[in-house]
C-alpha cells in the first residue's frame, strides 16, 4: 500500500508532541527534534501541544515587561520590549503570516494569484499596514495592561488560546497548497483538537474575561471563512494570520474589561 491507502496510527498524546510544537512554532534551538516529512506519524499530531508553547511565550513576554517595569521604564516601552521578546523566541513567523495574507488576500484577484502573492518574499502595501496595525495595537494594548498590572493573565490566556485557534483551523479547513510547511505538517486529529481546545478552556476561565469564548469563536470563525472565500483552505500564513486576530482581540477586550 502507499500513499492515501496508508493507515494514519491512531492519535494517543505523546511528550515528544511537546518538543515538535517547539521546533514548529519557535525558533529555538532543539537538536534532539526533527521533522521528517516522511514519519508516519504526522507532525500535526503534536498540535494539541501548540498551546503549551503559548504558555511558554506568554510567560517570557510578561516576564519581561515586568522586569523593564521594575527598572522604572514606562509601560509603552516595557510593551515593546516584550513584543521584541516574542518575535524573536517565534521568528516573528506569525506576523509574517499576517502580512502575506493581507497582501495575497486583498492584493490578487482569483485564488492562484493570491497564493503566488503569499508566496512571495517582498511586502506589499497591505502587509505592511497589517504590521503596523498588529504591532500598534498590540503595543498599546500590552501597555496599558502593564500599567495595571494585569499582564501576565492577559498574555498567558491569549497565547494560549490564540494557538488552539491556529488547530480549530488547521481541522476545519483542507490545505489551499499541493506544497508547503503547512501540507507538510498534515491535518490534526480530532483527539489533538480536543486536547488543544480543553486546555484553550481552562485558559479562557481562569485567565480571560467571560467574553472571550465569544470573541474566540468569531476570530477563528471570520478567520475560517475569509480564508476559504479567498484562496478555498488554509496555509501556515492563514494561520499564522489566525494566532494574530486573535490575540489583538483578546487583548484589547482584556483592556476594555479595565473599564
Amino acid at each position: 500500500m502507499t500513499g492515501n491507502d496508508i493507515a494514519l496510527p491512531a492519535f494517543r498524546p505523546r511528550l515528544h508532541d511537546v518538543g515538535m510544537a517547539f521546533a514548529l512554532l519557535t525558533r529555538l534551538p532543539l537538536p534532539f527534534v526533527q521533522f521528517k516529512t516522511d514519519d508516519p506519524r504526522p507532525a500535526a499530531y503534536a498540535a494539541w501541544a501548540y498551546p503549551l508553547v503559548g504558555i511558554f511565550i506568554g510567560g517570557i513576554m510578561a516576564g519581561i515587561g515586568a522586569v523593564a517595569i521594575k527598572l522604572g521604564l514606562p509601560p509603552t516601552i516595557a510593551a515593546l520590549l516584550a513584543l521584541v521578546a516574542s518575535a524573536l523566541v517565534t521568528g516573528a513567523m506569525h506576523e509574517d503570516g499576517l502580512a502575506d495574507c493581507a497582501d495575497g488576500f486583498w492584493g490578487g484577484l482569483d485564488k492562484a494569484r493570491r497564493l503566488e502573492i503569499m508566496k512571495d518574499s517582498q511586502i506589499g502595501t497591505y502587509g505592511v499596514i497589517a504590521l503596523l496595525m498588529s504591532l500598534g495595537l498590540r503595543g498599546i494594548a500590552l501597555a496599558v495592561l502593564l500599567g495595571a498590572g494585569l499582564a501576565l493573565p492577559a498574555l498567558l490566556g491569549a497565547a494560549v488560546v490564540s494557538r488552539a485557534a491556529m488547530v480549530a483551523v488547521m481541522y476545519a479547513l483542507p490545505h489551499a497548497r499541493s506544497g508547503g510547511l503547512s501540507r507538510q505538517t498534515g491535518c490534526p486529529p480530532l483527539g489533538a483538537v480536543g486536547g488543544a481546545a480543553g486546555l484553550a478552556l481552562v485558559a479562557l476561565l481562569f485567565a480571560l474575561p467571560v467574553a472571550s469564548v465569544v470573541i474566540t469563536l468569531a476570530a477563528v470563525l471570520g478567520s475560517a471563512a475569509v480564508a476559504k472565500a479567498k484562496i478555498g483552505g488554509q496555509t501556515g500564513d492563514v494561520l499564522g494570520a489566525t494566532q494574530q486576530l486573535t490575540e489583538i482581540s483578546l487583548l484589547l477586550l482584556c483592556v476594555s474589561a479595565l473599564g
